[in-house]
């Protein structure tokens, strides 16, 4: 793997021509209120966009060019995003600097895999350089992404996380990015728009069968993980990860705690610690808001036993025959 020079014109996709189109689009398409007063959604190709991440998505969709060593890291928001990030990138680029260079302590992870959806030509990886291979990020649902992207060799890790951990952490970030003057939806009203899919990149379950279904299609170009599982054994699961990016770690490596290393630097609490975490932001977004809590099970600090039993029937309705299962406590695991 080498580096070079960021071209913008390599990564950039135009929306100059969707800018034109988007409010005659917009018109057109389902609406819902948001989860913050003041706020929509609307629905595209069976998903809910807000309208400034639905220009850059068509922009993606029309012009982004994959190539075939390109890595595209996907999640549905708020199942581990952030981290997958970290550890993509710093099991990809292992060999390009030391532990103590690594530039996960001077960037945030979604500066060094810049998601699509935000216009990537926003925002260049590194200041002055880019990784080879190219890692970007997206919580483009597989159905609407880029035909470049399917059609190439490129590889997809997609991450899914109990949707019940999912729901809270989301409820709880979009209060965290809410302006004072608006309002947030109550738990119970978030949870109902979330159980009908109304909510950025809903619904959950197509989202993730999408990703699963594909997977399970064409393993060898699409990796399926579990936030809960990486959480339980991330060693074993990095070692996974690094097998299917064509970059297996060696029998030294091993030995020598490279592993352990790269888990160690990537963990939720070194990156919340970092000072470009805390006090940095990117598209409007501080970067602080990522790092929460990054716990599994927090669920049960919040759901009522009605909307526990809501969501499981409607997990084993949707996950039928999928052969998909959550874990969603350490002694259970649904359908």
């Amino acid at each position: 793997m080498d580096t070079a020079t960021t071209s913008k014109a390599e990564i950039a996709s135009p929306i100059q021509d969707v800018d034109d189109e988007l409010q005659q689009l917009l018109q057109t398409l389902p609406e819902e209120q948001g989860w913050v007063s003041g706020s929509s959604l609307y629905l595209y190709q069976g998903f809910w966009y807000a309208p400034h991440i639905l220009k850059h998505a068509i922009s993606c969709q029309r012009h982004f060019q994959a190539s075939d060593s390109d890595v595209i890291v996907a999640t549905s928001p708020k199942c581990g995003t952030t981290w997958l990030k970290a550890l993509t990138f710093s099991t990809l680029y292992r060999n390009q600097f030391t532990r103590d260079e690594s530039p996960l302590l001077t960037f945030n992870p979604h500066r060094l895999a810049p998601s699509l959806e935000y216009g990537v030509d926003l925002n260049n990886p590194c200041p002055g350089r880019v990784y080879k291979p190219r890692l970007f990020g997206t919580h483009i649902p597989y159905a609407s992404l880029p035909a470049s992207i399917k059609d190439s060799d490129c590889k997809i890790v997609y991450m899914c996380r109990n949707p019940m951990d999912m729901f809270i952490s989301f409820w709880h970030f979009r209060d965290m990015l809410r302006d004072e003057s608006k309002e947030l939806l109550s738990l119970d009203e978030a949870f109902d728009k979330f159980c009908r899919g109304i909510y950025f990149s809903g619904p959950f379950f197509e989202h993730v069968l999408g990703y699963w279904k594909a997977s399970r299609e064409n393993p060898n170009k699409i990796l399926f993980l579990k936030y809960e599982d990486l959480k339980e054994d991330i060693s074993c699961q990095l070692k996974h990860l690094a097998m299917f990016l064509g970059v297996p770690f060696t029998e030294d490596e091993e030995k020598g705690g490279v592993v352990e290393e790269i888990a160690n630097i990537c963990s939720f609490e070194k990156l919340k610690e970092l000072e470009v975490n805390k006090n940095g932001s990117q598209n409007g977004i501080p970067y602080k808001v990522f790092f929460r809590k990054g716990k599994v099970w927090d669920w049960s600090n919040y759901l009522t036993p009605s909307m526990v039993e809501r969501l499981e029937k409607l997990i084993q309705e949707k996950l039928d025959k999928s052969g998909l299962t959550f874990k969603l406590s350490s002694k259970s695991s649904k359908p």
